[in-house]
């Protein structure tokens, strides 16, 4: 399996026979509104540009996963290239219907923690948590993968989530060769942070046996946490914190 990191969450996992694009963010810079206007600077996301090399891969698609509706993994330039290519979608059945109302090509609908065929191999919806306390409510419902293909490793995408116990039982009940989880430490303007802070990332970090890839890092004016942040606290070997663009290959 080669990973390819494109931008915030948008990532192209490729396999020995399928180019699955995961969370779709490709509109160009500024064009969705900032996620908050007093906490951090008001800017327009996303911050930076898709990067060169992201068109070729993207070019390759095969089958789409989508974890949630929200713009920073869903948004008017993704919907328009699944929609132009007809890209057969994975997501939670919870979304199935309002991304066929967009003219979305759903053709695997997910429940939680249920465990079902997928090119060749298979895939389980795993709850994710938006956010700490209440605001988890607010932001709706998120759904992670934990796949598992033939002559590739187990892959978790955790999506946007909390440490919780769910994801606790992924990582030492399933124990991912890869896992993949949103290190930003997001913040609205209102509100607990809505995906993990740095304590709940460094314990994932311990905790996971795996190799664990960071996203959602330096694309969105909601998002704190800096790359270098993260190489300051973590130093170990099994985790990869990519630049955009970055492609990493893992057996």
């Amino acid at each position: 399996m080669t990973y390819h990191h494109l931008r915030n969450a948008t990532a192209v996992i490729e396999t020995e026979t399928e180019y699955i694009l995961v969370d779709p963010m490709l509109g160009e810079v500024g064009s969705i509104e900032a996620f908050t206007y007093k906490r951090f600077p008001p800017l327009r996301n996303p911050l930076v540009a898709l990067p060169d090399q992201a068109s070729g891969v993207l070019d390759k698609t095969t089958h789409a996963l989508i974890t949630h509706q929200h713009a920073d993994h869903l948004d008017e330039a993704g919907i328009d290239f699944l929609k132009e290519r007809h890209i057969p979608i994975t997501c939670s059945r919870l979304d199935a219907d309002a991304l066929k109302s967009k003219g979305l090509h759903v053709v695997q609908e997910l429940e939680y923690n249920k465990a079902v065929s997928f090119l060749g191999g298979t895939i389980q919806g795993i709850p994710a948590t938006h956010g700490y306390g209440k605001v988890a409510e607010l932001m709706g419902n998120v759904m992670g993968f934990f796949i598992e293909l033939p002559n590739e490793p187990s892959l978790y995408l955790s999506s946007d989530t909390i440490y919780t116990q769910d994801v606790k039982d992924i990582i030492s009940k399933k124990e991912p060769d890869v896992s993949v989880i949103p290190c930003g430490s997001a913040q609205l303007d209102e509100h607990e942070p809505i995906l993990m802070t740095m304590v709940d990332i460094l314990k994932f970090v311990e905790d996971c046996k795996g190799q664990v890839i960071c996203n959602h890092l330096e694309a969105l004016n909601h998002c704190p946490t800096q790359r270098k942040n993260l190489k300051n606290n973590i130093t170990l070997d099994t985790v990869w914190i990519p630049e955009d663009g970055a492609k990493k290959d893992y057996t």
